[in-house]
């Protein structure tokens, strides 16, 4: 959908971090706050200038939740992703009433969205937060809902997703997400266990992981269910106000978003002095899984972390951290409740609701209703006090016949217990490992099935790798486009477009030039076929004459960037390739394509290496060189004459100082600007060395502002 809107304006004036009140300039890519890494940030808009701008009701420029964009931070109108979210209708729940006895309960219907859940707006703000940062891939970790809402606004941006799920969640979430062209994985463990290895997965992968209600989007873009139900509240109530804020707002609760991201809206308006108070929160969770209830109980004001034991999954969240906190100080300032039900009780509501209201809904959305039965047989609620209660999803099942199975499946040894809620760090060192190898792709396109079998099952039987065929060049090269495979094993003859014309596709392609290729053929090469070859692929095998166990061995070591050589691999085989030197990444067996910028990358760490060469790549394509030591950086940094030279200062053979200087010292690298990437705690007197040495930008590694990093390197290559 095009977002067409008159005058749109992001007012959007700083952020502060809620753990440590530090106030920070906002800009697109904004993750963490800077002085203590905390995620948890809150944007503060210009309030007063908002306030004269919705004193009669947001402009109704547009029928989505991009209405009240002057309070989100998306600044970028070609950036906004959207399929109509938001403004889901607001209904009065007459059957319920007369149940309960209570003449003033609405429903917030947001089984509209675009896929059937509240979620829809958090995925809507969030991806277009991504498309305006320049990220191009994301790790999410989710109970259910989140899952297909990303996986739909995503495909829409086209940014790969990769979704971790506990294998508690229903198969036909996961068949959702996997529709929309979501890597989905599912962890043998909990939610929490799942979110563990998400994140390891996206940092040691260089890849943007979403933070969910402590970033920004995810947090801004529920508030915009408070904006719609007081707007709506105020015209069915038939007052002279435009705005008018409920006495309740509640909500079935995991980590929190939502009723989050509906208090900050409701206080939003409040202090815009549009309403006239803020809401009550109620929160609703399962009984077996209820951190949040626990310490409200108690009376504490941070929430200790519980082992799962519900069948309710969406709402499995044990370890609620420090959104237990915002909702317990908003009970404390403004009132509200914190209760649990059990699984049957919200089975039980789920039923009544859909015979008397005739909604259906899910299993999370009912335990909010089986709360508010509670809430109100208890007097919690007065008979005057209006109550809005979130119906916040229902999800319809993927046909399993329409979707084929591909979904990775990680499992976590050392199984936990409620008297040892901690992660087993060794069982997701393992699953991460695990992982590694699952999530390596391989594209075989060759139009003889049995060959393309037999190089799978090849492959498969030494490690778990993700194997795709194609039986022509053309269906290859669609499938290679969009999956993106880390190698290309490929035929050369084969009809219509043959293996030569594959190469020269993949190599026009930026996306595609730097994976790398294997050819597997039965053709005899001629000299001018060498010649075609050359450049194009990082090894030949002729059918027949090589041995499978070779073949193997040398796909093994390319995957794993530990055999590869600084030239392309011109050798046609049986003969297996020779141990080249200097040892570099991947990406140094691709040709530079022309006109794109080359980097040497020196680093001897090739978890650390892939890293940086993803976050330096968010831009655009860079032909980069990984070099492991210093010695064979120089003789590739001579031959290449990068336009850029990114250090480590710890690596084997020589100091990064030591590198520093013979670059210094000769003429013709001294002008190659050099930016420092280490682990290494640097004193005062080795930063004034390496400035003397007109080093650009120096980082710490794991303390990265990736978007600096990113416009610091784009600043040097442009």
């Amino acid at each position: 959908m095009t977002i067409v809107m008159r005058n749109y304006k992001s007012y959007l004036n700083l952020v502060n971090c809620l753990e440590c009140n530090q106030q920070i300039d906002y800009y697109p890519g904004l993750y963490g706050c800077p002085n203590c890494g905390s995620a948890w940030l809150d944007a503060q808009y210009q309030y007063e200038t908002v306030a004269r701008l919705w004193e009669k009701g947001a402009d109704r420029r547009v029928n989505s939740l991009w209405r009240y964009s002057e309070l989100l931070p998306i600044q970028k109108l070609e950036k906004i992703v959207s399929m109509g979210e938001g403004q889901t209708p607001l209904v009065k729940a007459e059957k319920i009433q007369r149940r309960l006895r209570h003449p003033n309960i609405l429903l917030k219907d947001e089984r509209q969205s675009p896929t059937s859940s509240f979620k829809d707006r958090q995925a809507a703000v969030a991806v277009s937060a991504m498309k305006e940062a320049g990220i191009r891939e994301c790790v999410l970790a989710s109970t259910g809902n989140a899952s297909a809402a990303y996986a739909a606004y995503c495909a829409r941006a086209s940014i790969k997703l990769w979704v971790f799920l506990t294998s508690l969640v229903p198969a036909a979430k996961m068949r959702e997400a996997a529709l929309y062209g979501a890597e989905v994985i599912k962890v043998t463990g909990t939610y929490d266990q799942a979110k563990k290895i998400a994140s390891d997965f996206a940092s040691r992968k260089g890849i943007h992981f979403d933070k969910g209600a402590k970033a920004i989007p995810g947090k801004e873009s529920m508030k915009t269910i408070a904006f719609e139900i007081a707007e709506d509240l105020a015209i069915q109530q038939g007052g002279n106000v435009p705005w008018q804020a409920p006495d309740w707002f509640i909500q079935a609760v995991s980590g929190g978003i939502g009723p989050i991201g509906a208090l900050k809206g409701f206080e939003e308006l409040y202090k815009m002095g549009l309403t006239d108070r803020v809401p009550k929160i109620g929160v609703v969770q399962v009984n077996g899984c209820s951190p949040m209830v626990r310490a409200f109980a108690a009376g504490e004001p941070t929430a200790k972390p519980v082992i799962p034991e519900t069948r309710i999954t969406v709402l499995s969240t044990g370890a609620p951290g420090f959104g237990y906190e915002i909702l317990y100080k908003a009970n404390q300032k403004y009132g509200g409740y914190m209760l649990s039900v059990s699984d049957d009780e919200a089975f039980i509501s789920m039923r009544h609701l859909a015979k008397t209201e005739g909604y259906s809904v899910e299993p999370a959305t009912a335990v909010a209703f089986a709360g508010l039965d509670k809430i109100i047989q208890q007097g919690i609620v007065d008979s005057n006090e209006i109550v809005v209660v979130n119906c916040s999803g229902h999800t319809f099942p993927v046909e399993k016949h329409i979707m084929e199975e591909d979904v990775l499946d990680v499992r976590i040894s050392g199984a936990q217990t409620k008297a040892d809620p901690g992660i087993p760090i060794d069982g997701l060192g393992e699953a991460l490992k695990r992982l590694d190898e699952q999530v390596t792709t391989i594209a075989v396109v060759d139009d003889n099935a049995m060959d393309r079998r037999l190089v799978r099952r090849l492959l498969q039987a030494k490690k778990p790798y993700r194997v795709f065929e194609a039986e022509s060049a053309m269906e290859g090269l669609q499938m290679i486009r969009e999956r993106l495979p880390d190698l290309i094993v490929s035929d050369l003859n084969m009809p219509g477009m043959d293996g030569f014309a594959l190469l020269d596709e993949l190599k026009k392609d930026p996306q595609t030039a730097h994976i790398p290729v294997i050819v597997v053929s039965a053709k005899d090469l001629t000299q001018e076929d060498k010649n075609r070859l050359a450049g194009q692929t990082s090894s030949v095998w002729l059918k027949g004459a090589f041995s499978t166990k070779d073949l193997v061995e040398h796909v093994v070591g390319t995957l794993s960037h530990l055999e590869q050589p600084t030239e392309d691999v011109k050798t046609v085989l049986p003969a297996p390739p020779t141990k080249p030197v200097p040892k570099t990444d991947k990406t140094s067996s691709k040709p530079a394509t022309e006109g794109v910028k080359r980097v040497v990358l020196i680093d001897d760490n090739p978890n650390d290496a892939r890293l940086i060469s993803r976050l330096l790549q968010t831009k655009y394509p860079l032909d980069i060189k990984q070099v492991q030591f210093g010695r064979d950086a120089l003789t590739v940094i001579r031959q290449e004459k990068p336009h850029l030279i990114v250090l480590d200062l710890v690596i084997p053979d020589m100091s990064g100082f030591d590198v520093l200087a013979e670059l210094r010292n000769d003429e013709t690298l001294d002008s190659i600007p050099v930016v420092v990437v280490t682990s290494k705690d640097l004193s005062e007197e080795e930063k004034e060395l390496l400035a003397a040495n007109q080093v650009f930008s120096m980082w710490q590694k794991g303390k990265i502002d990736r978007q600096k990093l990113v416009a610091d390197v784009e600043a040097q290559l442009t």
